[in-house]
């Protein structure tokens, strides 16, 4: 029974981080192409990064609806105290996607589309960042009583730090988007989603570095897991992988590959997620409450286990099918 107590939360902590890591991928494109939408130079422009949308967005939601919902039932604790922590970022980000999906639906049946089409750009752009302000709340640390219950302030979450770890993350989504519609688009159209992924590609590592550089000084924390053996050695090269895909990132936009920078792109994402689990571990609430301590009782980890088990592998096969059968290029200028 002790080992199935310790084994239950690891299970669902992978769950969650899986779930969260393919709402960032996919979802990130998603966003960042709503991004993206509000410099585009016509409405022709604009309608082919809405369909290259269209029939992809609705499923790339639903794995945070999923994350949310396996949140709530494996670790209720931690739901509770981290929206009560996080109120004004989650609400900012539900406020844009809310904002995004209206006005997608709508823009389709508007013959004056300027309205709609500038509120999904700003939609995707509120909604990414109540997301990265969300993001920075958790790894500045949420402050909470002997029982795991929130006793910090409303607005610990926002400060500067908290503004560039949005401002990262909406760089990084423009940068996948951009990689999206690299593949999506063709002639002029693609040839400036080069030059934005470039520039996305910059900014999102100067704001990498910055957070690299800024966190360890403020965060006690942080600060004591980056230099605690062994995993001072895992962070020390982090970085160091991370700034070599950025460059053979840069080197396939440079040659001109359509599908190689969206793959290099997944595998910065994929890198500095799995930083942030290592920082995290096995706190669920850093940095006092682990995943042991917020863990729902085994009997409710096993029964929403057996059902998410066979979710899973569907869901997956759902997505590998849909970007299938909608594979292909979107022309347009």
């Amino acid at each position: 029974m002790e080992s199935l107590n310790y084994l239950l939360p690891l299970v669902w902590f992978a769950i969650l981080a899986l779930f969260l890591f393919m709402y960032v991928m996919l979802d990130g494109f998603d966003l960042g192409v709503g991004i993206l939408s509000l410099t585009s130079s016509s409405e022709e422009r604009r309608s082919v990064l809405m369909t290259s949308l269209s029939n992809v967005w609705d499923a790339n939601a639903t794995w945070l609806i999923l994350m949310g919902g396996s949140l709530f039932g494996s670790f209720p604790l931690a739901y509770s105290t981290i929206l009560n922590a996080l109120y004004i970022p989650i609400m900012i980000m539900i406020l844009g996607l809310v904002v995004r999906t209206v006005s997608f639906e709508f823009r389709e049946n508007s013959r004056r589309k300027l309205f709609w089409n500038l509120a999904f750009g700003i939609g995707s752009f509120v909604a990414t960042l109540g997301q990265g302000f969300a993001l920075a709340g958790v790894i500045e640390g949420i402050h909470v009583d002997a029982s795991g219950h929130f006793i910090g302030s409303t607005w610990d979450w926002f400060n500067w730090r908290s503004v560039v770890v949005a401002l990262t993350l909406i760089q990084g989504y423009v940068l996948i988007g951009s990689c999206y519609l690299i593949m999506k688009t063709t002639g002029s159209l693609q040839e400036t989603h080069y030059k934005t992924a470039k520039i996305a590609a910059i900014t999102t590592l100067i704001g990498a570095i910055a957070i690299t550089t800024v966190t360890p000084i403020f965060s006690i924390f942080a600060r004591n897991r980056l230099f605690d053996k062994p995993f001072i050695y895992v962070f020390s090269t982090i970085p160091i992988l991370g700034v070599i895909l950025v460059i053979l990132l840069l080197r396939s936009l440079a040659k001109k590959r359509e599908v190689t920078p969206f793959i290099y792109t997944i595998l910065i994402f994929l890198l500095t997620f799995v930083g942030l689990a290592l920082v995290v571990f096995p706190y669920i609430i850093p940095p006092s409450v682990t995943i042991f301590d917020a863990a729902a009782s085994p009997s409710s980890l096993v029964f929403m286990l057996t059902f998410i088990g066979f979710l899973i592998p569907i869901m997956l096969f759902y997505n590998v099918y849909n970007y299938f059968v909608f594979r292909g290029k979107i022309t347009g200028n």
